[in-house]
């Protein structure tokens, strides 16, 4: 039986021998690794060369980012740029990789080369000057990629490393852990299968008690009844509303991992009327976040700004502009 297939993304001359490393690890734990560089990737005659790895990104079962001091070279959609600018903005083919891989929701594990986070966070202090300059990266892209990755929902773990033993150990453990969580799911679809049958059953009951409530309402007086009956419809729609936003994943996040009541969620996103309110508010559950930096990788996210704007119109609201800081 094959093991999963792993694609390992990075530049390359920098991070050649991490890479090399981390192939031999990954054949180790029997799965399959996936680098550009060892011909494992099909290459379609008819398209430009970093498509073909883009594909295979999504096409893969785990997905492994290693960040280091280079951004990588621009893709082949883009025009390509003119100067050797550290503060000029491009699309790299290894952020290209990441974002198929994330398209697709495929397991991914972030690794960053210690010195670069280091930096980043420096970066993250003095954001809007260019009169900064870095050591340990060639692009200010590394920074805005760390950007996208941290401002993730879900779907980022990220790790620092200075050795290739360092990333050996953290894959080790967290797909020790996919592999222990994926037990459990299978445990909980066979309890998931009996409670639908319930479930099921209840919906039949609740058929039956419809029918009763509806032969009993005939004895009501015509008024009393039809506003009991407006108003148990209002609070119907209202609590399946409430159900698909709770079930969004932004909202999600804020009730499962940060234990936020729903009810709390729900006037988070009601109440404001710009992006800045909106950071403000959240900032207030996320307190490792600065709402600036928050608040600038949404501007820059367009996956961010629909994600916010399907929870506003699940509770019945328009979308914030966020091109502006007023509506």
């Amino acid at each position: 039986m094959a093991g999963p297939r792993v694609f390992i993304s990075s530049t390359f001359y920098d991070l050649k021998h991490i890479r090399s490393s981390l192939e031999q690890f990954v054949e180790d734990m029997g799965y399959e690794p996936i680098l550009s560089e060892k011909g494992d990737i099909a290459y379609d005659p008819d398209k430009p060369l970093d498509e073909s790895c883009y594909r295979e990104a999504a096409n893969a079962d785990i997905f492994v980012l290693i960040i280091g001091g280079r951004y990588g070279s621009q893709t082949s959609d883009e025009e390509k740029k003119t100067s050797e600018d550290f503060f000029e903005r491009y699309r790299s083919i290894t952020k290209s990789e990441y974002e198929a891989a994330v398209r697709e929701d495929i397991p991914t594990y972030i690794l960053v080369n210690r010195s670069v986070y280091t930096e980043y966070e420096t970066f993250k202090k003095n954001r809007k000057k260019e009169n900064i300059e870095y050591a340990q990266v060639d692009s200010v892209n590394v920074f805005l990629l760390l950007d996208d990755i941290l401002g993730q929902i879900r779907n980022n773990p990220v790790q620092q490393f200075d050795s290739h033993t360092e990333i050996t150990d953290w894959l080790r453990n967290q797909w020790g852990g996919l592999f222990k969580k994926m037990l459990s799911d299978r445990s909980g679809q066979k309890k998931l299968a009996s409670l639908t049958s319930e479930v099921e059953g209840l919906a039949e009951i609740n058929t039956t008690l419809k029918t009763y409530l509806e032969a009993v309402m005939k004895n009501v007086p015509e008024p009393e009844a039809i506003k009991l009956i407006e108003t148990e419809e209002e609070r119907l729609v209202e609590a399946e509303r409430m159900q698909r936003f709770a079930k969004h994943p932004y909202i999600r996040e804020l009730t499962d991992v940060y234990g936020c009541r729903i009810e709390d969620v729900r006037d988070i996103y009601s109440k404001p009327k710009t992006l800045t309110e909106l950071t403000e508010l959240l900032c207030q559950i996320y307190p490792q976040r600065n709402a600036k930096i928050l608040e600038n990788i949404w501007r820059n996210s367009e996956a961010h700004v629909k994600l916010i704007n399907e929870a506003r119109e699940i509770l019945g609201l328009g979308p914030l502009d966020f091109k502006n800081k007023e509506k």
